[in-house]
């Protein structure tokens, strides 16, 4: 049995306090030309000041036509910076790590957001999307790298790359929207490429002692559970990652594809040679149960959303009480002002239906 407060290490030689990682959330709160606001800063410190191990800042766009959603905090413009080492100067009094998430969504970028027709790697006539030029795509590249650059100069103690969820990435690495006939597209080692490209970058520019990260989805955006598994490995084998964050939605389902049903979709992640990369999960973990059954299952630590909004010290509850729950849904709105959460984050958790308390 792991301890849940045990002390990690990372290969970079970076050491986390805990088994607890704050998950990146959307929360709309920040400033439209990217700049950290206030209500940002006080979400995110207070889960630092709540004890979770990595304090991870939401997704940040890493060039402005990536923008996937109003309130995104940005990384793309050295004018972050300045609000950027405010935060992280912050996270770092608490003994959490600071990391931020490096994101572009591509064909997810709604047009009346950024302007213009959003990217993709190919043009895709559903989202209105045009495909990228081979330079556009180098140029990508670079800009991942030259983020990941300037967190470092913002005082983040490591980055990771957004690879799931439908974003830019996600749609390189899928052969259903991926459907480019270059050294980007075609065979699952063009479709990867990009992801490669920028973890070699940023590992060359920022440093052995850098931590750095890639989230990819298990399935679902087109993507193929066989396929994430394989550049999961290469991921792995290269030695230039610290960590794997798996987003599987539900960390104790099955697998959707009839062919991969007979273990759990958690199972053909930890079944993985890991050599010395740390795995991380998300999705469903909410209870002490939850937290304990994953930890021993074979994961380092476990990447939490949904209970961390409702609660900001989510990790000495569950390190308290090996019986702890959640506050049951709706979340009455005093309850969440309480928990460090601005009204323009309690109003987009209205989207989901049943979140917050009418």
């Amino acid at each position: 049995m792991k301890n849940l407060n045990d002390e990690i290490i990372f290969p970079c030689g970076t050491s986390m306090k805990n088994r607890f990682m704050l998950a990146p959330l959307t929360n709309t709160q920040s400033h439209e030309d990217g700049c950290l606001s206030d209500e940002e800063f006080n979400w995110l410190t207070l889960r630092a000041k709540g004890n979770f191990g990595i304090t991870m800042s939401c997704a940040s766009h890493v060039q402005e036509i990536g923008k996937g959603f109003s309130g995104q905090l940005g990384i793309f413009n050295d004018n972050h910076i300045e609000g950027l080492k405010r935060l992280t100067d912050e996270i770092k009094t608490y003994n959490s790590l600071a990391i931020a998430q490096l994101h572009h969504a591509g064909m997810r970028s709604p047009e009346d957001i950024i302007g213009e027709k959003p990217v993709c790697p190919s043009a895709d006539e559903k989202t209105n999307s045009r495909a990228l030029s081979l330079d556009e795509i180098k140029h990508l590249r670079d800009d991942f790298i030259n983020a990941a650059v300037r967190a470092k100069k913002s005082g983040y103690e490591g980055v990771e790359i957004h690879g799931a969820h439908g974003y830019i990435l996600c749609q390189f690495l899928s052969s259903t929207i991926n459907k480019r006939k270059d050294e980007y597209g075609g065979s699952l080692e063009n479709r990867s490429r990009i992801i490669f490209e920028i973890v070699k970058g940023i590992r060359e520019n920022c440093g052995n002692s850098f931590l750095l990260g890639v989230r990819l989805s298990a399935e679902r955006f087109g993507v193929k559970l066989s396929e994430i598994k394989i550049v999961c490995q290469r991921l792995i084998d290269e030695q230039k990652i610290d960590f794997l964050d798996m987003s599987l939605w539900d960390s104790f389902k099955y697998p959707n594809e009839d062919e991969h049903k007979g273990k759990t979709l958690l199972q053909h992640f930890t079944e993985l040679d890991f050599k010395d990369v740390l795995l991380t999960v998300a999705g469903n973990i909410r209870t002490s149960q939850n937290v304990n059954d994953i930890i021993n299952s074979g994961v380092d630590f476990v990447t939490v959303g949904r209970a961390a909004i409702l609660h900001h010290d989510f990790p000495v509850k569950i390190m308290e009480n090996p019986n702890f729950n959640p506050i049951d849904l709706p979340a009455p709105k005093s309850h969440l002002r309480e928990e460090g959460l601005s009204e323009k984050f309690i109003d987009y958790l209205k989207f989901f239906k049943g979140f917050v308390e009418e």
